[in-house]
């Protein structure tokens, strides 16, 4: 049933059936009302529900950037790494290059991998004109990070950048680092054919290194 008022819309949002969150949310989006905002905010920092969570970002982004945002950019210093995580995810989706500052190199670096990734994300679709090139060269620091989920968001991160991502993709194609490298090259590969298979060959990186620097060199062309 949809809540008749805010109270009782607040109370549906927090209420113990996910069922109940999540026609809540719905509700709240096929009705936007920017004296919701606080709660639906509030709610995405400690929702369990993934399907829950996902309709909160939906109804936020039916309201006024104007209204949502500032809002939302207090949330990416919170100490919960959901309320960060969930912040920048629904930064990414209404898409206000105005919030592009709050995207700190400490969010692109968070020791969190999901904040990690929503923060990628995020930068990809709000980086102004003209600063492709240095979120490019931030991101490739990150290379190696994490298991194959992991990097695939980073290197769809980096795909997004296009030209930029190729251009700093370079000193790690060529890394003694195996898991950089590796993930260098896999990354270069989707670049070249997005179709392509991600498949990061530490084991193959890890032989080329052990060959010396002239190997690595060579390789890397």
């Amino acid at each position: 049933m949809v809540p008749v008022n805010r109270t009782q819309h607040r109370d549906a949002l927090s209420a113990g059936n996910a069922s109940t969150r999540l026609q809540a949310a719905l509700a709240a989006g096929t009705h936007p009302d920017p004296g919701l905002v606080d709660a639906l905010v509030a709610r995405c920092a400690l929702e369990p529900d993934f399907y829950v969570r996902d309709m909160l970002t939906w109804a936020l982004t039916r309201l006024p950037a104007q209204v949502t945002v500032p809002r939302l950019l207090p949330e990416l210093a919170s100490e919960h790494a959901q309320a960060r995580s969930q912040a920048l995810h629904t930064l990414s989706k209404i898409g206000d290059r105005g919030a592009w500052p709050a995207i700190t190199r400490e969010l692109l670096r968070d020791a969190d991998d999901e904040v990690a990734r929503s923060a990628w994300r995020a930068a990809v679709v709000l980086v102004p004109d003209g600063e492709q090139a240095g979120l490019a060269a931030e991101l490739v620091t990150q290379l190696g990070r994490g298991g194959r989920t992991v990097q695939l968001s980073l290197s769809r991160a980096l795909v997004a950048l296009a030209d930029a991502a190729e251009a700093a993709l370079g000193p790690a194609l060529a890394s003694a680092d195996p898991a950089v490298r590796a993930h260098a090259r896999a990354t270069h590969q989707l670049l070249q054919d997005p179709d392509a298979a991600f498949e990061p060959d530490v084991e193959a990186a890890r032989r080329i290194v052990a060959l010396g620097p002239a190997w690595v060199e060579t390789a890397a062309c």
